[in-house]
Formats: structure tokens, sequence, C-alpha cells
């Protein structure tokens, strides 16, 4: 048997009452606390682990527990946040129609691109690390499972999350690199054994 209790069912069921917000606002909110990290640990204490020290039961308790160990948090929390908040609505006053279009080209054009044709970054790269050429593979190549060939090595490129996938249709029979995609771009993991292979002069 499942039960499923939504969060506006959890507040009831727990007596908290919910703050009315206009629309947008939480969203808004959330971002400018994620830009701020204003309710980080360092700002706020490391709350999944406060709440287990706390001895009470109800919310009062816990409200007043929490206050007498971190008495300025919320107010530091909704100072960092509101300067942020002040600092967006900046930035929105410089956006224009152009600036949307070029954020929704790059988008829609360059980063979908990029995705599909990260694989061939990656090959290239590697090439140009261990001073070889590269070549995608050839259709009838894809379906033996191989993605392209440094030098004259065939490789297969696939993410980090491809073995926990539970579906490996084929017995890929050539060196598999690895990426994992990262904010700011993407780690590419090459086995020892084909970088020394690489390396072979």
């Amino acid at each position: 048997m499942e039960i499923k209790l939504k969060n506006n069912e959890i507040r009831e069921l727990l007596g908290i009452r919910s703050p009315e917000f206009p629309k947008y606002v939480t969203q808004i909110l959330n971002l400018a606390n994620q830009n701020a990290q204003a309710t980080r640990p360092k700002n706020v204490g490391q709350l999944s682990d406060l709440i287990k020290e706390f001895p009470g039961r109800t919310l009062e308790e816990w409200e007043r527990w929490y206050l007498e160990r971190y008495p300025d948090a919320i107010d530091r929390a909704t100072d960092k946040i509101m300067e942020m908040l002040r600092s967006l609505k900046a930035t929105c006053e410089k956006i224009d129609r152009d600036m949307v279009y070029q954020w929704v080209r790059d988008l829609v054009i360059n980063k979908t691109f990029m995705g599909l044709r990260l694989q061939d970054a990656i090959l290239k790269r590697l090439a140009e690390e261990f001073g070889m050429e590269y070549r995608p593979a050839t259709p009838e190549e894809e379906g033996r499972g191989i993605d392209g060939y440094i030098g004259d090595i065939p490789v297969s490129v696939k993410p980090t999350s491809y073995d926990h996938q539970g579906r490996l249709p084929e017995d890929i029979p050539v060196y598999v690199i690895k990426y994992k995609k990262e904010k700011t771009g993407v780690k590419v993991i090459v086995p020892d054994e084909l970088a020394e292979k690489l390396r072979e002069p």
C-alpha cells in the first residue's frame, strides 16, 4: 500500500500555517537565496543535524530552541537575500528583447548542438592531447558500439551514468571513455590502459 502526502497536507497535519505569497514570489526568492547562499549552514547552522538534536515536540519549542542557538540567523539571511534582490532588480532593468533573443538562440541552437556533438568535441580534444588524428564513426561502426577513432584505436564515449542505466544492449568491444557534465564544463575520464596505448610512439 502507498500513501502520498502533499506538502500542504504535511503542513496541515503538523499544524503549520502556510504563508501567503503573490504569484512568482517564491520562485524569485528561491533564486535570490540560491545566489546569495543565505541559508547555507555557515549562516543558519546545519539544519538537518540541528533538528535531530532538538529534544522537543512542538513547532513553538523548535522555534525557541533554534533561536536561542542562532538568534540573528534569520535576520542575517533575510538581509543577504534583500541585497541579492536589489542586484537582480538592477540586472532585470538591463534586460531587453535583444538580450532575451540571444539567450534563447544560444540555448536552442548552440547548446543543443553542443550536446549533440559533445562526443566529437571530446574525441578532438583527446586526439590533440596525444598528438593524433581522430575521426567520428561511420553509421556501420556506430552499430557496433564505436563512437569514433583516436589514431587507429576504436573508442566509445559514454556519460558516467551509462553503467547505471540498467540497459547495456551491446557488449562494447572498445575502450570506453566516460564523461561527466559539471557546472563549468565536462570532466573526461580516460581508462589508464587506453592512455598508455595512446602514448605509445
